[in-house]
Protein backbone atom coordinates (compact mmCIF):
# COMPACT_ATOMS: atom_id res chain seq x y z
CA UNK A 1 0.00 0.00 0.00
CA UNK A 2 1.59 2.87 -0.75
CA UNK A 3 2.10 6.01 1.41
CA UNK A 4 -0.64 8.56 -0.41
CA UNK A 5 -3.02 5.45 0.32
CA UNK A 6 -2.31 4.90 3.77
CA UNK A 7 -2.65 8.95 4.84
CA UNK A 8 -5.75 8.76 2.84
CA UNK A 9 -7.14 5.85 4.77
CA UNK A 10 -5.96 7.36 8.15
CA UNK A 11 -8.00 10.60 7.39
CA UNK A 12 -10.89 8.97 6.65
CA UNK A 13 -10.56 6.96 10.13
CA UNK A 14 -9.90 10.42 11.77
CA UNK A 15 -12.58 12.25 10.61
CA UNK A 16 -15.06 9.26 11.43
CA UNK A 17 -13.21 8.91 15.48
CA UNK A 18 -14.25 13.11 15.48
CA UNK A 19 -17.58 12.51 13.98
CA UNK A 20 -18.76 9.62 16.20
CA UNK A 21 -18.10 11.30 19.56
CA UNK A 22 -21.13 13.44 18.44
CA UNK A 23 -23.43 10.85 16.35
CA UNK A 24 -25.06 8.65 18.72
CA UNK A 25 -27.76 6.28 17.88
CA UNK A 26 -30.47 4.85 20.53
CA UNK A 27 -33.02 2.58 20.71
CA UNK A 28 -35.96 5.41 20.05
CA UNK A 29 -33.30 6.72 16.58
CA UNK A 30 -30.65 4.35 16.12
CA UNK A 31 -27.71 4.95 13.88
CA UNK A 32 -27.39 4.30 10.18
CA UNK A 33 -23.79 3.42 9.67
CA UNK A 34 -22.46 2.65 6.05
CA UNK A 35 -19.31 1.04 4.85
CA UNK A 36 -17.92 1.64 1.25
CA UNK A 37 -14.84 -0.78 0.18
CA UNK A 38 -13.89 -0.41 -3.61
CA UNK A 39 -16.48 -4.01 -4.80
CA UNK A 40 -19.31 -3.88 -2.18
CA UNK A 41 -21.30 -1.17 0.62
CA UNK A 42 -23.23 -1.81 3.27
CA UNK A 43 -25.47 -0.55 5.89
CA UNK A 44 -26.78 -0.89 9.52
CA UNK A 45 -28.98 0.03 11.82
CA UNK A 46 -27.47 0.29 15.31
CA UNK A 47 -28.57 0.87 18.98
CA UNK A 48 -25.53 2.09 20.57
CA UNK A 49 -27.37 1.84 23.94
CA UNK A 50 -27.42 -1.61 23.88
CA UNK A 51 -24.42 -2.35 21.53
CA UNK A 52 -26.92 -3.90 18.81
CA UNK A 53 -27.18 -4.31 14.96
CA UNK A 54 -30.98 -4.07 14.56
CA UNK A 55 -30.78 -4.09 10.44
CA UNK A 56 -28.37 -4.67 8.12
CA UNK A 57 -28.15 -5.55 4.46
CA UNK A 58 -24.83 -5.64 2.17
CA UNK A 59 -23.91 -6.38 -1.51
CA UNK A 60 -21.91 -9.25 -0.32
CA UNK A 61 -25.55 -11.16 0.39
CA UNK A 62 -26.23 -13.82 -2.40
CA UNK A 63 -29.54 -12.43 -3.60
CA UNK A 64 -27.64 -8.72 -3.25
CA UNK A 65 -24.57 -10.28 -5.92
CA UNK A 66 -27.48 -12.05 -8.44
CA UNK A 67 -27.95 -8.75 -8.96
CA UNK A 68 -24.72 -7.45 -10.32
CA UNK A 69 -21.85 -5.56 -9.22
CA UNK A 70 -21.60 -4.53 -5.40
CA UNK A 71 -19.07 -1.10 -6.24
CA UNK A 72 -21.60 0.77 -8.12
CA UNK A 73 -24.19 3.80 -7.52
CA UNK A 74 -27.03 1.36 -8.40
CA UNK A 75 -25.80 -0.88 -5.79
CA UNK A 76 -25.56 1.38 -3.33
CA UNK A 77 -29.43 2.78 -4.27
CA UNK A 78 -30.12 -1.19 -4.08
CA UNK A 79 -29.07 -1.42 -0.62
CA UNK A 80 -30.25 1.61 0.52
CA UNK A 81 -33.65 1.03 -0.45
CA UNK A 82 -33.21 -3.13 1.07
CA UNK A 83 -32.07 -1.55 4.48
CA UNK A 84 -35.15 0.76 4.88
CA UNK A 85 -37.31 -1.84 4.28
CA UNK A 86 -36.01 -4.02 6.80
CA UNK A 87 -35.76 -0.81 9.59
CA UNK A 88 -39.54 0.00 8.55
CA UNK A 89 -40.28 -3.64 9.01
CA UNK A 90 -38.51 -3.64 12.28
CA UNK A 91 -40.61 -0.38 13.34
CA UNK A 92 -37.76 1.93 12.81
CA UNK A 93 -38.63 4.91 11.03
CA UNK A 94 -36.27 7.87 11.98
CA UNK A 95 -32.49 7.39 12.12
CA UNK A 96 -29.49 8.87 12.71
CA UNK A 97 -27.13 9.17 9.20
CA UNK A 98 -22.70 8.17 10.02
CA UNK A 99 -21.42 8.37 6.79
CA UNK A 100 -18.52 6.53 8.42
CA UNK A 101 -15.84 9.05 7.20
CA UNK A 102 -16.43 8.73 4.01
CA UNK A 103 -17.34 12.09 1.92
CA UNK A 104 -21.17 12.72 1.36
CA UNK A 105 -20.94 12.10 -2.10
CA UNK A 106 -21.38 8.84 -5.22
CA UNK A 107 -22.39 5.83 -3.28
CA UNK A 108 -22.77 7.05 0.22
CA UNK A 109 -24.91 10.25 -1.13
CA UNK A 110 -26.86 7.28 -3.15
CA UNK A 111 -27.53 5.12 -0.21
CA UNK A 112 -28.64 8.08 1.88
CA UNK A 113 -31.42 9.61 -0.51
CA UNK A 114 -32.66 5.84 -1.35
CA UNK A 115 -33.34 5.20 2.21
CA UNK A 116 -35.32 8.40 2.25
CA UNK A 117 -36.98 7.64 -0.65
CA UNK A 118 -38.05 4.16 0.77
CA UNK A 119 -38.96 5.88 4.12
CA UNK A 120 -36.46 6.52 6.76
CA UNK A 121 -36.53 9.81 8.18
CA UNK A 122 -33.05 11.93 8.51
Amino acid sequence: MSNIAKERRRGRIRRHRRVRKKVFGTAARPRLAVYRSNKHISAQVIDDDAGVTLVAASSVEADQRAQGSGGTIAAAERIGELVAQRATAAGITSVVFDRGGFAYHGRIAAIAEAARKAGLEF
